[in-house]
């Protein structure tokens, strides 16, 4: 990859990391329970970020039937079975600055993760927890859907998307080329409970206890920020991938108490520039989406396909099989028996994944280490 390109992305990255540390301090530091308000996209008439892209995507129905059939035999347009995924190519450490970083190309889909730990305080409900938040950012280059307009009449949205141990309010401006920052939340909300399970903790991908220095005192506050390049379809696969190649690529400081504080002081704490502990990501699951066109279901669809879906579901399951989460997007209903059957092949096709996420992950820092 050009260096000045990567320079340039990490610098974005950083700065849109920089921006949110207000917004993001605030969120760590209080929970917000409340139902979610209704959103006044529908009531105005604004068409989704999936009816967008199906127009924006401009296939014939020709193309369209051509999809479907091929599908249908069980051969996709690019050769690839219903449940193969496009090769998968992992760098990790792109971001200097970051305790950890990670970038996924899953065909032209291509996305980076970071991770940035700073000290904190666990929150009165979880004092044995520390605190992991999740930020997406959809580059307005990856897809046309994702350029917003600010023209005429932008109006507010305001919504509260309940991601596992804190819920986050999301502040959006739209207009009718919202599609971006749409999907920006949407991805953000779902990652957050594909990947930290219920408000409990409950399910959790990552383990939050092991992020606590002193019980409801000190903790890790771990910054997940995740910036996609370029958008081919499949993005909640490809961003979990990439997450989890980041944590696997986080150094946490080692921090040492200095001394006991009583009940009511901040103990103080010495971290260390030398000693890093490296995350533990064996819990850290991976992310299957089957998508559903026509009566069939397929993983990692493209751009192309994802115009003609119908429903998608999306299935985060560990290296044990257990699940961690589970979301749906798409307007049509699914029959239980279906869904049942679709976790069977997301537990199946997760296995496969892990394995080659662990062998790119392996390969990539064994390249970084001899850079």
């Amino acid at each position: 990859m050009n260096q000045a390109l990567l320079k340039l992305i990490s610098s974005s990255l950083l700065c849109f990391s920089k921006l949110l540390s207000p917004l993001r301090s605030s969120l760590l530091s209080c929970r917000v329970d409340v139902a979610p308000l209704p959103s006044p996209v529908a009531a105005i008439g604004k068409t989704s970020h999936a009816e967008v892209k199906e127009g924006m995507v401009g296939l014939s129905e020709g193309e369209k039937e051509f999809i479907k059939g091929g599908i249908a035999q069980d051969l996709r347009t690019d050769g690839r079975k219903r449940y193969t995924y496009r090769p998968i190519y992992i760098e990790t450490g792109v971001i200097p600055q970051a305790n950890g970083s990670a970038r996924v190309r899953l065909g032209a889909t291509d996305v980076i993760a970071s991770v940035k730990a700073e000290l904190g305080k666990p929150s009165a409900l979880q004092p044995d927890k520390g605190k992991v938040a999740i930020f997406v950012d959809c580059s307005p280059t990856a897809e046309p859907t994702f350029e917003v307009n600010f023209g005429s009449s932008p109006f507010q949205v305001y919504d509260f998307v309940d991601s596992g141990p804190l819920q986050v309010k999301a502040y959006l401006l739209c207009t009718q080329g919202r599609g971006g920052e749409e999907l920006s939340a949407e991805l953000s909300g779902t990652l957050q409970r594909c990947l930290l399970g219920s408000k409990s903790g409950a399910g959790a991908g990552i383990d939050l206890s092991s992020l606590v220095i002193v019980e409801g005192k000190v903790c890790w506050d771990l910054y997940i920020d995740g910036l996609v390049l370029s958008s081919d379809g499949n993005l909640l696969d490809a961003l979990g991938a990439a997450i989890k190649a980041a944590l696997s690529n986080t150094g946490i400081p080692s921090v040492h108490v200095a001394a006991e504080a009583s009940n009511d002081e901040q103990p103080e704490v010495d971290i260390s520039d030398e000693e890093f502990l490296q995350f533990d990501t064996s819990g850290v699951p991976v992310i299957v989406t089957l998508t559903k066109v026509g009566k069939y279901y397929i993983v990692d669809a493209t751009s192309e396909e994802e115009s003609q879906m119908s429903s998608a579901v999306s299935i985060s399951i560990n290296r044990q099989g257990h699940i961690c989460g589970m979301t749906k997007r798409g307007g049509f209903g699914i029959d239980p028996s279906v869904i049942l059957d679709m976790i069977s092949v997301a537990n199946f096709v997760s296995r496969q994944l892990i394995d080659k996420l662990d062998s790119e992950i392996s390969a990539a820092e064994a390249d970084e280490d001899e850079s």
